[in-house]
């Protein structure tokens, strides 16, 4: 199970962004005030190393050796497979309305856990000291299953049956105004990226879409996000299957908000953004902005 915490308080409008992780905690919550624009060249080399790593670690994949049919047991059993398995046009046809839906639209690998605390004015400080010593100890114990396929609802049943979870939660409730949960799956074209520490900040962009417009959404936006990474550096997408319906969540790094206008200004002079736009504004009911901090535990951070 994966998951992002995102705290927001209504009325300072202060909000902080949360992962799993085993660092100390951090009892002063973090702000836009901690951003610099000095750290903008050590952003743009820790992201190049970054994406040098990740494209070395795809050309080792792709270089591993297949095992190749000889041409005389493939004539020997084209026929029978035909007639078993129908014609190879037939199975491809078969196998692309297949992928139309979940297998294109989803991944399917893993279940992203989105939450959503809305925090009293004055308990945010507080807050940040309560999940930073509970969430990275929580995530730190491999019964918790919490960063393994397959293991949401072992992690629930474990995190809520440890013999400490009902002090954390009674004081988490006096804390917050509201709880929001949203369970996800990442889109397939867009795997969600390893943790970095690239420092800076993030957005989260939130969509909600007409009903029945999700496969269209996913169909533009794979040929936009091509464009997008020329200029800009995607953490990940996800699209929600528990909780609000038909909404879509985009995360995006930046070394600060200046550099987040230059970049998102440079996008569009990039070949294929514009149409993008285009074809998925009118797909959109309702779009949200938040600009996220980590906390100094995260992963991301």
């Amino acid at each position: 199970m994966h998951a992002l915490r995102l705290a927001r308080c209504s009325a300072a409008r202060s909000t902080t962004s949360r992962a799993f992780a085993t660092t100390a905690a951090c009892v002063r919550s973090p702000g836009l005030a901690d951003i610099t624009h000095k750290g903008v060249a050590q952003y743009d080399a820790k992201q190049k190393a970054f994406r040098q790593k990740i494209a070395e670690q795809r050309k080792l994949k792709e270089q591993k050796p297949l095992v190749a049919e000889s041409e005389d047991d493939a004539n020997a059993t084209g026929k029978l497979s035909s007639l078993i398995f129908g014609t190879e046009e037939g199975r491809q046809m078969d196998k692309e309305m297949e992928h139309s839906f979940s297998q294109v639209l989803a991944r399917g690998k893993y279940v992203h856990s989105i939450v959503f605390h809305e925090v009293q004015p004055d308990k945010v400080d507080e807050y940040v000291e309560l999940v930073g010593s509970w969430y990275p100890r929580m995530a730190s114990m491999p019964e918790n299953k919490v960063h393994l396929y397959q293991g949401y609802h072992d992690s629930l049943h474990s995190i809520a049956n440890h013999p400490e979870f009902p002090a954390f939660d009674k004081k988490l409730k006096s804390i917050i105004k509201s709880k929001r949960v949203s369970l996800m799956q990442e889109f397939s074209f867009w795997p969600t990226t390893a943790p970095r520490q690239l420092g800076g900040l993030f957005e989260l962009r939130s969509y909600t879409l007409h009903p029945g417009n999700l496969l269209e959404w996913e169909t533009h936006w794979r040929k936009g996000l091509e464009a997008r990474r020329e200029v800009m550096e995607g953490v990940g997408a996800w699209f929600v299957q528990i909780g609000d319906l038909n909404t879509v969540h985009h995360l995006w790094q930046f070394a600060d908000l200046e550099e987040r206008r230059v970049r998102r200004e440079r996008s569009w002079s990039v070949e294929g953004w514009g149409d993008t736009v285009h074809k998925t504004v009118p797909l959109i009911q309702e779009m949200k902005s938040r600009v996220l901090i980590p906390m100094p535990w995260s992963p991301v951070a």
